[in-house]
């Protein structure tokens, strides 16, 4: 038997106690969707460590935390501001296991960046992740292009989420579409559509055959939720090597398992769930 490979998760949260204390303190006066209602938030643990087993139980290396930063739609404020410090208790700690990706604000574009280039060549971070919904701005706004500039000058990639949000805020301004027009501007620009840019999964796919530089963030979803044009992406010759895995703080044992039933060819599978990652965010 083949030794199992061991994967990269490269959509993760802060999942302490502490954080997510903090958390559902924030959510209170919330506007909650019906979905995020269903499923019941985010992940969380008793500890660093216990998560760090439920990893090993998975066989999960490594898992990237991000500094996410969430404007609220419905009540105008930073409902989650994940700080530095929040990403280092799990990077510094374990740095063989947890790789750190900083936030970016576009109503805050100078401390943004100072943090963010601090977060990249002090800390050891392999790029940033954005949550665009809540600013109500399109991916391809003006705001965002600084951070694109500092990603390319600091040669690290951008994780963006596309598609429908599960929070309460327009899903238009992610549309997978606009990152075709930051690659026109941004050629060097290392890009991931994360959670599978559903429903608009056709317009990340296509954007992903256009330019080198888009990768497909297969994340968010069970596997046996994608949809079949998703799975025939992952296999094909421009796909298998455009396409990462990660949770977003699904059970990583479950999703694993469900990826197995998928049918992958064992190159495919690996590129996935480990080699594209270590390629793209140079591990």
């Amino acid at each position: 038997m083949p030794e199992k490979v061991k994967a990269i998760d490269f959509m993760y949260y802060v999942a302490t106690r502490e954080f997510m204390a903090q958390w559902d303190r924030a959510k209170e006066g919330e506007l909650i969707c019906r979905m995020e209602r269903a499923i019941g938030g985010l992940p969380r643990f008793e500890s660093i460590e216990t998560m760090l087993g439920k990893m090993d139980e998975a066989g999960v290396e490594k898992v990237f935390i991000t500094q996410t930063k969430m404007w609220s739609y419905w009540r105008k404020w930073m409902y989650m501001d994940t700080k530095l410090e929040d990403v280092l208790q799990y990077t510094e700690k374990y740095p063989k296991r947890f790789v750190g990706l900083a936030g970016y604000n576009p109503f805050r574009i100078r401390e943004s960046l100072r943090e963010i280039e601090l977060a990249v060549t002090k800390h050891g971070f392999k790029g940033v992740y954005v949550h665009i919904y809540g600013f109500d701005i399109p991916l391809s706004d003006a705001k965002m292009y600084p951070l694109y500039a500092k990603c390319v000058e600091l040669d690290v990639p951008v994780s963006m989420q596309v598609g429908h949000v599960l929070e309460a805020m327009p899903s238009e301004g992610a549309r997978p579409m606009f990152l075709d027009r930051i690659a026109c501007d941004f050629p060097e620009l290392k890009m991931i559509g994360a959670h599978t840019g559903w429903p608009w999964v056709d317009e990340l796919i296509s954007v992903c055959y256009k330019w080198e530089n888009i990768w497909f963030g297969v994340d968010a979803w069970g596997p046996k939720y994608l949809s079949p044009q998703i799975i025939q992406f992952i296999s094909s010759r421009l796909g298998r090597d455009r396409c990462i895995w990660g949770t977003n703080g699904l059970p990583w044992k479950e999703n694993l398992e469900q990826l197995d039933e998928l049918g992958l060819k064992e190159e495919v599978k690996r590129k996935l769930i480990r080699d594209n990652a270590i390629e793209l965010f140079k591990l």
